[in-house]
């Protein structure tokens, strides 16, 4: 039977044959087998949206795996020529349609499931990693930063998250401990940008914070590697050492063409503390803006929440109550750090957390009437130590159900990229 599916209900060992609905110029070069997650997220990439598949032709995913490849045609897409394949009757004014499509996509981000989310923000999320890189490596070589580069970045990111807030904050828990440098920076902008919607701030306002944290550590790149990764404690010299890249970074920044004061300010004063304690400068409450009191806030977070090479990151709900015991000892903006946590939530989206029946779960969406108990998505069982058919659960409905404590992959010997994986093939 030929039949339409969403891209995001796709799962392994489904037969697509055509597509039907997406936000680009592609046809299916090849009807095949969908043999992994990797397979949809290329389809994602490339705008698909809906597509027809043969069901008489599915594969059980437990029979995929010992399937003769010479016998399995996996499903391949190309481009198609936009000036042969277009339609050529199609006007040249198309900012009415543009904005249809706009509306489109808004609506099928909100009624795509998590994982397809997660995959989507994570080429976005690379896409940035590969920015920041680059912006590194003309640092060490002397050249100018290429300010319009991280100003696309972010402004993409905006329209992200103000289209699906969600999706972004899930990315930023599938870490790659060997990348903090390059991940550090893209998170932190991710993160103010999220924490800018949520206080109703302008969009161009958002930006100019995002570009700013997006900056805040380039100064790293001149601070000596044996230093930055040192697992052990710092000595009183390397401390000293460390903190030169708040004015390296302040240094490099001024030097940049394109960049608004209120970026430079961010990049100058995100480890400025309210009672003084903080540097380059030794800034009190009365010199930091709301906005240098945001950066703080995001960079002591995801540096918390990070893992590194040699250490792990925390689960987020630790790190709620750091910045919390920071804000009492005056160092950090109570009010802004409740409308933080507010903002990410007790369990922010895409964390994981423990439940009461000894299942791990995914957080897919927030609960603003009752923040402990989220909508979640189960996967996993400690009792047998193996994955489980994923299964949804409103906490806010479930009387036998709920969160023991929040968690990360690593507690458990897993792979937040995996969990991923695992979640998207179950669709």
């Amino acid at each position: 039977m030929i039949i339409e599916k969403d891209i995001s209900q796709l799962g392994a060992g489904s037969y697509v044959i055509e597509i039907v609905k997406q936000t680009g110029h592609f046809k299916i070069k090849n009807p095949g087998w969908v043999r992994d997650f990797h397979a949809i997220e290329k389809l994602i990439s490339k705008g698909v949206l809906r597509v027809k598949v043969d069901t008489s032709k599915t594969i059980p995913a437990d029979e995929l795996e010992s399937a003769n490849d010479d016998q399995l045609t996996e499903v391949d897409s190309a481009l198609l020529s936009e000036n042969d394949k277009l339609d050529k009757n199609k006007t040249e004014n198309s900012s009415v349609s543009d904005q249809v499509e706009k509306s489109k996509r808004s609506e099928a981000a909100k009624s795509k499931n998590l994982a397809v989310q997660i995959v989507e923000a994570k080429h976005l999320y690379d896409e940035a990693k590969s920015i920041q890189s680059k912006v590194l490596n003309d640092i060490q070589e002397g050249k100018p930063i290429d300010s319009s580069q991280v100003k696309d970045f972010t402004e993409q990111s905006i329209e992200t998250i103000f289209e699906n807030p969600d999706a972004l904050a899930c990315v930023m828990n599938i870490r790659c401990k060997d990348e903090y440098l390059l991940e550090h920076s893209v998170s932190v902008s991710i993160l103010i940008s999220i924490f800018g919607k949520f206080l109703k701030l302008k969009k161009s306002l958002i930006n100019e914070l995002a570009v700013g944290a997006f900056l805040h550590d380039v100064g790293k790149i001149k601070i000596p590697d044996k230093i930055l990764n040192k697992p052990g404690k710092l000595t009183p010299e390397e401390f000293e050492e460390i903190k030169k890249h708040a004015v390296h970074s302040k240094n490099i920044v001024d030097q940049t063409n394109g960049i608004s004061d209120l970026s430079r300010a961010i990049v100058a004063n995100h480890h400025e503390k309210l009672d003084g304690t903080g540097y380059p400068r030794g800034l009190k409450s009365e010199q930091l803006s709301k906005y240098d009191r945001m950066i703080t806030i995001c960079d002591i977070y995801d540096a918390l929440t990070a893992d590194r090479v040699y250490k792990d990151g925390m689960a987020q709900i630790r790190a709620f109550a750091i910045l919390r015991e920071l804000a009492s000892n005056g160092q950090l903006d109570a009010p802004l750090v409740d409308q933080f946590i507010r903002c990410l939530g007790v369990y922010p989206v895409g964390s994981l957390v423990k439940l009461s029946s000894e299942k791990l779960a995914i957080v897919e969406s927030r609960n603003a009437d009752n923040p402990t108990r989220p909508k979640v998505k189960a996967f996993f069982s400690l009792r047998n130590n193996v994955f489980t058919m994923a299964k949804e659960i409103d906490l806010s409905v479930a009387e036998n159900e709920q969160i023991e404590r929040g968690v990360r992959a690593g507690d458990f010997d897993l792979d937040m990229n995996k969990i991923t994986e695992f979640l998207l093939m179950q669709g």
